[in-house]
């Protein structure tokens, strides 16, 4: 079929190419067939083919919120093929079709399949019906979703279903947001604002990515303005943003649309550092133009750089997609648009039957024109460039880290734990030197002792200050956003990454961290790789060090959240020296696909644990270090302070002739109750827990965080109320130092002492002096018990 210009410029269906549109694709033609890569009649079919596969996706994306038989001949339908209750964010999906289809198109145009996310992940529909019209699709969608009137009828009644196997998971492989099954999807996109943060971290060069990101989201998550300060070519591909700016979020406008609109955004992002362009959001080929113009001018800006005649920051290129929410179908710019531009069902109410059906019409493109569509789109065997699904960024190719020799401490010897994550960190990435290294710090590096890595990887930064740990190519992602920072190493999946943080802050962190660990979690229970690099996030200057700055960052409940998430990817380490801690960071750089929250002391301590004795608590989760034979009591710490309070309680009791025994739990999460199969797998049995924690009828736990939470994760080790008893933060603080937090909270050596006494029905008077008891009891002078 040979199409000219005017016949593709005329438009189909409900899509229009406006003048400025039909000039720019009149350039990009020429510039095409004078880059060789594609002709301007081939162009040009490609372009008509656009049209039609955008077409019938939005009617597609409309019958799957509404209908519930789906006919390819395009028939009205009656009130017996439509869903009694209907579901779906329509408006949203039908502005993300001509985003997405363009995308394809850039692809189809230039032989190149480049990557791309979706921050709006509640728009699924449209990606899914676009790559169940092209065959792009997983093999658990493509056996349930032909294209016939049977599959597409089966996407309909499978589209928020709500159905539910008998394993408790999802009975259809489809869902609500971008998800496994989404074919190229790399983030859920449920945490709205997300996908704005981490794009820029994500390609490495040769790589591009498009994100389509969200003006809701511009509102509801800052950060996304310092892009183009981070960006820099020698290490990051290109990336090209497209907000969706429809004006609107659930039942109200947007704040940039109430601030000025588009012309209002322009002059923000130029105040930013980028460079933006407007462009017809109801346009499939106005997108294609966008994705390929915005990279030519990021690869040409950075080759000015390396030439000499520019420098950083580039003007990052940033296009905005203006349309109006549910273009394409009734009630497109309002409210009723969000979710259901239909009020009423179709299946009980005429009059929303007939706005269905005359909708759907100027949507519909008949079989032959639709085959031979998806022909001209699927052309990657021309190429030899895969299918969109198998993007780089969905494929990752990562190689294993070579792992640097570590020099464990002697016993007695002392060392901050902090340090040598440090010195670790600073060695791992120094033996891996072609990997791309992120690390995330929202405040202070120095502070939280991670120097030698400061001086090695440097603040990213533009202007260098010659007295500081500064570099134009820095891989210190230093803001004051514990969202934006956690971002660039959450999205550097092709490199090695680090957060550090104070752990009272690094909560802001959580709902980044979520997303993540859900989507790889169903990504491996799927049986997809998960070939991406673990990720640690060290909290430092935390709840026992840092009273000095008042209870608001005396906040345990970074920790206390995470350890609540499925401990097969989502695992919480509390090293109680230095050496447990460089060996827990060493066995998790040696995993994949995991995201950890490390609690690590950054004041100097004991070492507890030899070399030996920290290589085996980092592979069980926990490490008796000593057992007396027909120990009265046991005592467990979850937490360096509390193991040293521990250890001094226990020589006390010893001395006065208790038996002891001492455990560390670094990993509490491999004791809890598994909750599904893959948890089960990954937590110890009965036996291997017996074999790591003796069996003591008497035990306190002495908790890092709140101890109502370990006592329900612990459960397998609790011996029953009377006989076991968790202490730990109990919401005391204020500004204190070490000693004062652990007398606030009642858990120093001589409270523990206390605490055993009433568990051994004894008198702690006599293991304490009259001074010591007084000092417990807050009745007397605290000195004694420093």
């Amino acid at each position: 079929m040979n199409i000219s210009f005017q016949q593709w410029a005329t438009g189909s269906g409900v899509i229009r190419h406006d003048e400025t549109t039909q000039q720019r694709i009149a350039d990009l033609l020429i510039d095409l067939e004078r880059q060789g890569l594609c002709s301007q009649e081939q162009a040009l079919r490609l372009f008509a083919a656009t049209d039609y596969l955008c077409n019938m996706a939005m009617w597609l994306t409309v019958h799957m919120t509404y209908a519930k038989n789906v006919y390819l001949d395009g028939r009205e339908l009656q009130a017996s093929d439509f869903k009694k209750i209907p579901e779906g964010h329509t408006g949203g999906a039908l502005n993300i079709v001509p985003a997405y289809v363009g995308y394809l198109l850039a692809n189809a145009l230039t032989g190149k399949t480049r990557a791309w996310l979706m921050g709006q992940g509640h728009c699924v529909a449209a990606i899914d019906a676009v790559n169940i019209l092209l065959g792009n699709t997983e093999p658990e969608q493509a056996a349930r979703y032909p294209l016939s009137d049977a599959g597409l009828s089966q996407l309909a009644q499978d589209f928020y279903s709500y159905q539910i196997g008998a394993d408790g998971h999802p009975a259809v492989p489809l869902g609500s947001h971008v998800n496994p099954y989404t074919a190229g999807g790399i983030i859920e996109g449920g945490y709205l604002g997300f996908a704005e943060l981490q794009y820029v971290h994500m390609p490495l060069p040769k790589q591009e990515l498009v994100a389509f990101l969200s003006d809701g989201a511009f509102e509801e998550q800052r950060g996304s303005d310092w892009v183009s300060r981070f960006w820099r070519g020698e290490d990051t591909g290109l990336v090209m943003p497209i907000m969706i700016a429809n004006g609107r979020r659930i039942d109200q406008r947007t704040t940039m649309s109430q601030s000025g609109g588009v012309y209002w955004f322009k002059e923000h992002l130029k105040l930013n550092g980028f460079d933006p362009i407007e462009i017809n959001g109801r346009d499939p080929a106005a997108f294609a133009w966008a994705i390929i113009s915005m990279a030519q001018n990021l690869q040409q800006q950075h080759q000015d750089i390396q030439q000499g005649k520019a420098h950083y920051p580039v003007y990052l290129p940033y296009a905005i997609a203006e349309t109006v929410k549910g273009f394409g179908f009734v009630n497109a710019g309002t409210n009723a648009a969000h979710n259901l531009p239909i009020a009423q069902s179709p299946a009980s109410d005429e009059a929303a039957r007939v706005l269905f059906n005359q909708g759907c019409a100027p949507l519909y493109v008949p079989s032959k024109q639709l085959n031979w569509a998806i022909t001209m789109l699927n052309n990657h065997s021309f190429a030899n460039r895969p299918l969109e699904k198998d993007h780089c960024l969905r494929k990752l190719q990562v190689s294993d880290l070579v792992a640097p020799p570590i020099k464990y401490l002697s016993l007695g010897e002392q060392l901050a734990p902090m340090v040598a994550i440090d010195k670790y960190f600073s060695d791992l990435v120094a033996a891996n030197p072609e990997l791309r290294v992120r690390v995330a710090n929202p405040d202070e590096m120095r502070s939280n002792r991670m120097n030698l890595t400061l001086d090695r990887i440097k603040h990213r930064v533009l202007d260098v200050e010659l007295d500081a740990a500064e570099a134009v190519q820095g891989g210190v992602i230093t803001a004051l956003n514990e969202e934006a920072v956690v971002s660039a190493v959450l999205a550097n999946k092709q490199g090695l990454n680090i957060a550090v943080s104070y752990e009272a802050f690094a909560v802001k962190m959580l709902g980044a961290m979520r997303q993540e660990a859900i989507f790889a979690r169903h990504l491996a229970e799927l049986g997809r790789d998960l070939n991406w690099h673990s990720v640690p996030i060290v909290v430092s200057s935390h709840t026992w060090e840092n009273g000095k700055n008042e209870q608001s960052h005396q906040d345990p409940t970074l920790s206390e959240a995470w350890i609540g998430e499925m401990s097969d990817v989502a695992p919480v380490y509390f090293p109680c020296d230095a050496n447990t801690a460089v060996a827990q960071l060493a066995a998790l750089y040696q995993q994949k696909g995991r995201i950890a929250t490390v609690v690590a002391a950054k004041s100097v301590l004991p070492v507890w644990c030899d070399a030996t004795q920290a290589q085996l608590a980092a592979q069980q989760g926990a490490i008796t270090l000593r057992h007396d034979h027909q120990a009265d009591v046991q005592l467990l710490a979850i937490g360096a302070y509390q193991l040293q309070e521990i250890e001094r309680a226990a020589k006390r009791l010893r001395a006065k002739g208790v038996g002891v025994s001492v455990v560390a739990i670094v990993e509490p999460a491999r004791f809890r109750i598994a909750r599904d199969a893959r948890e089960a797998a990954y937590v110890w049995d009965d036996a291997t827990v017996s074999n790591i924690v003796p069996e003591v009828q008497k035990r306190l736990f002495v908790c890092h965080g709140r101890p109502e939470v370990m006592t329900g994760v612990l459960r397998r080790l609790d011996t029953g109320y009377q006989h076991s008893r968790f202490v730990g933060y109990h919401n005391r603080g204020g500004t204190l130092d070490v000693f004062g937090m652990l007398y606030a909270n009642k858990i120093t050596w001589a409270h523990i002492i206390f605490y055993v006494a009433e568990l051994l029905a004894e008198d702690a008077q006599l293991w304490l002096s009259a001074e010591e008891y007084l000092a417990v009891q807050g009745k007397g002078e605290l000195e004694c018990l420093r």
